[in-house]
């Protein structure tokens, strides 16, 4: 079966691409990518794509060891592509990766916010701090990152892609606290998209539905809510 991703672009429109879509990436080649999530799943896949591409990737995650792999796979097309350890839940590691990229190059062409956190749980019954945890990962951490990244991203000027999922367009049940942090990205991204894009930076949103990936089993408890395939198919929120 084919997956539609939704992507909504920097003009207001929307795109529908099948998973068999190739894409050129050509006029990327030579510039810096920072990609959130780097160490699996779908923000790994789009740093080896872009560093196939020539594109100098800037691999950003909390598991050292995993982005050291990555970066071995993608330095063989991008020989400058490099690791960032950081926790995007604390603002110091926020700020000591911006002032990286500001000494290393001194400009993102692409921000790519691939990096989050998902609970699944009953109204009932869902932990307050499983909420505050990922509104740090999934909303404030990535806004402040953009945030601080905006002098960076006008030098292009630059284009950011926030992965979002297909719960932020509509909320299932169980998932109302991880829903609400990607209805506030979704939020987000048009605000930041209305203020930046006379500047000719460029905002879109893309929106998988689930993902066949590895994640903790918390994310999609087998037999609960429609349509689930168990826990190896999640969505798409990766590792910070």
């Amino acid at each position: 079966m084919t997956n539609t991703t939704r992507t909504e672009t920097s003009a207001g429109q929307t795109e529908s691409r099948s998973e068999k879509s190739t894409f050129s990436f050509l006029c990327l080649r030579d510039k810096i990518a920072v990609v959130t999530g780097a160490s699996s799943g779908i923000g790994k896949s789009i740093a080896l794509a872009l560093a196939d591409e020539g594109i100098q990737v800037c691999l950003v995650g909390r598991r050292r060891e995993t982005l050291e792999e990555v970066a071995k796979l993608s330095h063989e097309q991008s020989p400058l592509s490099r690791v960032y350890c950081a926790d995007l839940t604390r603002d110091e590691d926020i700020h000591s990766l911006v002032a990286d990229l500001e000494r290393n190059g001194g400009r993102v062409d692409v921000l790519v916010h691939c990096a989050g956190e998902i609970h699944h749980a009953d109204h009932a019954s869902a932990l307050l701090a499983d909420f505050d945890a990922q509104y740090r990962a999934n909303v404030r951490g990535p806004y402040l990152l953009t945030q601080k990244l905006l002098p960076l991203l006008r030098r292009g000027p630059g284009q950011v892609v926030f992965i979002n999922s297909s719960n932020g367009l509509r909320a299932q049940a169980r998932t109302g606290q991880f829903a609400a942090t990607q209805h506030a990205m979704k939020a987000i991204a048009e605000s930041l998209r209305e203020e930046v894009n006379a500047d000719g930076i460029r905002v879109l949103c893309v929106y998988p539905g689930r993902t066949a990936q590895t994640l903790s089993t918390r994310a999609a408890p087998a037999g609960r809510g429609r349509g689930c395939h168990g826990c190896s198919i999640i969505e798409n929120t990766e590792d910070c």
